[in-house]
């Protein structure tokens, strides 16, 4: 029996790209001498025979020979494999594809057997550095995307994808390879015409809103390291954040007068159809609704000011709706935003103000409008 290494953790090895994960094949052995070796393992194939072992997967052939299991997996570059003295095997195009970056499927296939593998496409170009579609791909894409299979795939798949989409270091790279090859429909039905539609006014925008969008996707990719790890729903929240432009009537673009208000509703909508997590959900919801208020964060009331501070305090999305807007218009309102949360979250009702339901509500919040309407009289002042 022989276990060789497979799949991405080859393909990173060669790349010089950190391994996370490492899957592992066997191969001239039986499952029941598999089990005896290692009672421990728990199997969870259903097609074939695959057993979780250590928190690793081990798998058994898929086809009759190497070179059918390399046929059958996705793309060529993950159809690779290391046995125990370091000798590579592999598909007949990867290491070709791998010299040129290019992301091909593993035969013609591939993207039909499992129509998930469309935005897994999307999201490898996402994720590779300086990897491009082959235009084979992007036709075979374009094939499986109109497959009733494609149409039913689990939801919770398809978001997962999208997920890790938003976590990678060029997220922008998964709505414009699917825009490319045609595959925006049904699940990201939001954007099937958003290249089309041009961001905003040429002295604000020079793009359409789907490449506007996947710009600041990029822009908000590094956003982990300021936010400790929320990276990837500050990402999230850049792909919710014009969704709203997409329903503008033609006869008044190039304007998007409104488009905050019918934003929510896509986002929550988009959402709701991955089946994502409700911080996900709601964040996307906030990022539409409430992305220009933060991009003219100076300009606002005090009493704009408490509203938009609190609920964003509340949803847990403050700084990543600060990062966005910062990306969206240029400029940072963040530390203005945290001077006006500095004066106002403090405050406490008197105790006989406790205890009215509304009205201590609503006495909290005029005290906070009162303090950061201070803030700012003390502030002019001081200039």
């Amino acid at each position: 029996m022989r276990i060789l290494l497979v799949g991405g953790a080859v393909r990173n090895l060669l790349l010089g790209i950190p391994v996370r994960d490492r899957d592992y094949l066997v191969l001239g052995g039986t499952v029941e001498a598999f089990m005896r070796e290692h009672p421990q393992a728990k199997p969870v194939g259903k097609s074939f025979p695959v057993f979780i072992l250590d928190g690793q997967e081990f798998c058994f052939l898929r086809g009759h020979t190497l070179a059918e299991d390399f046929a059958l997996r996705d793309f060529t570059v993950n159809a690779m494999a290391l046995d125990e003295d370091g000798a590579l095997l592999c598909h007949a195009d990867a290491l070709q594809d791998l010299g040129t970056r290019t992301l091909r499927q593993a035969s013609e296939r591939s993207l039909a057997d499992d129509p998930l593998r469309v935005f897994r496409a999307a999201r490898f170009v996402a994720q590779l550095p300086e990897f491009s579609p082959h235009p084979n791909l992007l036709s075979a894409m374009r094939e499986a995307s109109r497959l009733p299979e494609f149409l039913e795939l689990s939801a919770e798949r398809v978001g997962q994808e999208v997920l890790k989409a938003c976590a990678s270091d060029r997220p922008g790279e998964f709505l414009r390879v699917l825009q490319r090859a045609g595959c925006l429909g049904h699940w990201l039905q939001e954007f099937a015409d958003a290249a089309d539609i041009p961001a905003g006014p040429p002295r604000y925008h020079d793009s359409s809103v789907l490449e506007h969008t996947a710009r600041l996707m990029d822009t908000l990719a590094g956003a982990a390291e300021v936010l400790g790890g929320a990276g990837a729903l500050c990402v999230w929240m850049a792909l919710c954040h014009d969704l709203g432009k997409t329903l503008t009537p033609r006869t008044e673009l190039p304007r998007h007068i409104g488009h905050e208000a019918r934003g929510e509703a896509l986002a929550l909508a988009l959402g709701h159809r991955l089946r994502l997590p409700m911080r996900y959900i709601n964040a996307g919801a906030d990022a539409a609704r409430w992305h220009m208020l933060a991009g003219d964060y100076p300009t606002l009331r005090p009493t704009t000011r408490v509203d938009l501070l609190f609920r964003l305090k509340h949803r847990a999305i403050l700084r990543e709706m600060f990062l966005l807007a910062r990306a969206d218009k240029g400029v940072d309102h963040l530390q203005e935003a945290l001077a006006d949360l500095a004066v106002a979250e403090p405050l406490q009702l008197p105790q006989e103000l406790c205890g009215l339901g509304a009205e201590s509500g609503a006495r909290l919040r005029q005290m906070r409008i009162a303090a950061v309407r201070s803030r700012l009289r003390n502030t002019i002042a001081e200039r």
